[in-house]
């Protein structure tokens, strides 16, 4: 298994690194690499590899063995077990779609950046309760989008959010305009078809168009 040993984020660092953590579902190990170097050629290096098809776990070591300049987390971490499977994969952040603590207290232990799930004020405070205050706003779209976003900026002033879930290009400028918004999630970056046909070129130019969101 891969060995993670370089440099340590923290999940406001990975969120601050660009406008977009592009949202990805890998089906074949050997489309790993070449997405993770046309992201990284747009200018985008934050990748969130979701743990939703069986290679997931392989695409993430892949990634972090042979592409340096990338920063590959997990997504959908749903338990400990998963936390600890994508650390030892070489996943350097965890991305959650909901919150508990058992999650929570695993990334703590692994030293593994955590941006946790929540859709509600009570997960926002049980998240906030174990030392989270950077989170994922998730189905952020379906649960309210930005008027959701601008209702919590009075009781969770000190929180800040990266929402994901319906999520596009033509919707993000209005959600990174808020002031508890650093970046938002999104599958656009890396449409199936574009991966299925090796369209790596389209890639960077997605990727280089989300760099320039602001």
């Amino acid at each position: 298994m891969a060995v993670n040993d370089t440099k340590r984020f923290t999940a406001l660092q990975v969120m601050a690194d660009a406008p977009v953590i592009p949202v990805i579902v890998l089906s074949d190990v050997a489309h790993a690499v070449p997405l993770a170097r046309a992201l990284v050629a747009g200018g985008i290096r934050m990748l969130e590899v979701t743990l939703r098809t069986p290679v997931a776990l392989a695409c993430i070591e892949k990634i972090a063995r042979d592409v340096p300049e990338a920063v590959v987390g997990a997504g959908t971490v749903r338990s400990a077990a998963d936390a600890q499977a994508a650390a030892l994969a070489g996943a350097r952040f965890a991305v959650s779609p909901g919150y508990t603590h058992s999650v929570g207290q695993a990334c703590h232990d692994l030293g593994l950046p955590l941006l946790p799930g929540v859709a509600t004020g009570a997960e926002i405070m049980a998240a906030q309760e174990d030392g989270y205050t950077q989170l994922k706003f998730f189905p952020a779209m379906q649960a309210g989008g930005p008027a959701m976003l601008k209702a919590w900026q009075g009781p969770f002033g000190d929180v800040k959010f990266c929402p994901t879930g319906g999520v596009t290009a033509a919707n993000a400028r209005e959600l990174l305009a808020l002031d508890n918004v650093v970046c938002v999630g999104g599958s656009w970056l890396t449409p199936a078809d574009a991966v299925a046909q090796g369209d790596w070129a389209r890639i960077t130019q997605l990727a280089l168009q989300a760099k320039n969101l602001q």
